[in-house]
């Protein structure tokens, strides 16, 4: 669904597990930090809302995008997490850079959900200007990390 149609941060609260007795981890890219700090902010501050101890949502930086898939899956190799969470952000260059980092990692991901016991939840903006994650960071068309945050919870009661 377009974002345009769809509010990141709307959700019904009531079909929301309690997060209280589950752990998170959250991999977060330092490139583009204006945007994927609001993501952090968002994601951390809805698994709170949902009952997860501070104590319990664990959170690690990797330099860019690409990086996020070693993250993702060195947390999966350490257990203990109920569910990881990947943000990160990519804004449309002058150059082909764009399209092998979102695929890189879309496949990434993709394939560390196939593989593991631990769901791993999608959370790279994909934009064409700064603007746009602007608005998807805590903007007008809301957070995704708060979006991605009740994802992970849902997928941990799974």
């Amino acid at each position: 669904m377009a974002t345009a149609l769809h509010n990141l941060s709307s959700y019904d609260f009531s079909k929301v597990p309690d997060a209280s007795n589950m752990c998170f981890g959250i991999v977060v890219s330092e490139w583009n930090s204006e945007i994927t700090n609001n993501l952090l902010t968002g994601a951390v501050g809805t698994l709170e809302k949902h009952g997860a101890l501070p104590e319990n949502i664990h959170v690690k930086t990797v330099p860019g995008s690409f990086e996020l898939i070693y993250g993702a899956h060195q947390m999966t190799l350490n257990g203990g997490y109920d569910a990881i969470i990947i943000l990160g952000s990519v804004i449309r260059g002058e150059t082909p850079h764009f399209d092998y980092i979102c695929q890189g990692v879309t496949y990434g991901i993709a394939c560390l959900n196939a593989k593991s016991e631990i769901p791993v939840i999608y959370g790279l903006l994909t934009t064409d200007t700064i603007e746009q994650a602007r608005a998807r960071s805590g903007g007008e068309y809301g957070n995704k990390g708060e979006e991605c945050a009740i994802d992970a919870i849902k997928m941990a009661k799974f």
